[in-house]
């Protein structure tokens, strides 16, 4: 048996009238932010790894083309440099 999609004409299958979803208005220019999305992007990996770097837990990183194991004493924070 197939299934075939069913017009309700704004109607559920028990007769109640099914709100219209309304478009969103609010746009984002994602361009225009870019710079304030990678700072905040930069901003939660610095927080991370300072948490990697105090508690001593080794970070994996991806280097040329292969993953790499960065102990917590050669973890450097962008604020530090």
């Amino acid at each position: 048996m197939r299934k075939t999609a069913r017009r309700t004409n704004g109607e559920s299958s028990n007769g109640r009238k099914i709100p219209r979803r309304q478009k969103d208005l609010r746009r984002f220019d994602l361009v225009e932010q870019a710079n304030e999305i990678e700072r905040i992007f930069q901003q939660a990996v610095d927080h991370e790894l300072s948490i990697h770097k105090r508690l001593g837990n080794p970070v994996a990183a991806w280097r040329d083309g292969k993953v790499v194991i960065i102990p917590p004493e050669e973890i450097v924070l962008s604020s530090e440099s």
